[in-house]
């Protein structure tokens, strides 16, 4: 890993024996980053930075924005559309609910990482019942449930019918959950995106398009 300045920002270069190309990601995480092939050059790298810098600095702008509406959560943090205030307690070493209240590890460490935990143990328990509910209905089953934290995708379904979530959508508001749970139950019948799928997810989710808009706007901000 290498870090490489440029006028404007920074970025990094990660190299990877699964890239064919070069490319250039900007998100809240890992700010810019430059991935190259295992065998490029890092002068590829600087060019790839020079030619896409308008959308890089139209991307860290928003980047900034979004750190920025993150920062005025203050200590709450969002949860399926309520807002939960965060509680430091010294040695506690797990996050508890209590109301509208979370609990979470006090003294000088970082509690995100406890926090991400409690999430993700969340996350199956309100996923699961969702997704045998609409399944049900649906009439078609699927075989596991995985909980990750991808950095590109809210949720994916197989072709064997195993469902992945993303725990961060626990961040977004309860129909925009609702809303992925169906986008994946219809990849049962129909796995790619052609009319038939969206015409099936606009009879089970009538509203998708405003909640899917929603995710393409907010996305961003769902980190802790």
């Amino acid at each position: 890993m290498h870090e490489r300045t440029e006028p404007a920002f920074d970025y990094r270069v990660r190299r990877s024996d699964r890239a064919r190309r070069v490319r250039v990601r900007v998100d809240p995480a890992h700010g810019v980053e430059v991935v190259l092939p295992r065998r490029a050059s890092e002068r590829e790298a600087a060019a790839a930075i020079r030619e896409l810098r308008p959308w890089i600095e139209q991307r860290v702008a928003e980047l900034q924005r979004t750190r920025a509406l993150v920062a005025a959560r203050g200590a709450t943090v969002p949860y399926l559309g309520s807002v939960l205030a965060l509680a430091p307690e010294p040695g506690r070493t797990r996050v508890h609910r209590r109301g509208e209240t979370l609990l979470v590890p006090g003294g000088d460490e970082d509690h995100r990482p406890t926090l991400e935990r409690w999430y993700r143990r969340q996350a199956r328990a309100e996923i699961g019942p969702r997704l045998d509910a609409a399944t049900a209905a649906a009439g078609t089953p699927y075989s596991g449930l995985t909980i990750r934290g991808q950095r590109t995708r809210w949720a994916s379904c197989s072709a064997t019918g195993a469902m992945s979530f993303n725990w961060r959508l626990l961040l977004a508001p309860e129909p925009v959950l609702d809303y992925v749970v169906w986008h994946e139950v219809c990849h049962l019948e129909v796995m790619d995106h052609s009319p038939r799928f969206w015409r099936l997810l606009a009879g089970r989710c009538p509203d998708y398009r405003a909640h899917a808009g929603w995710l393409r706007r907010h996305g961003a901000t769902l980190v802790l």
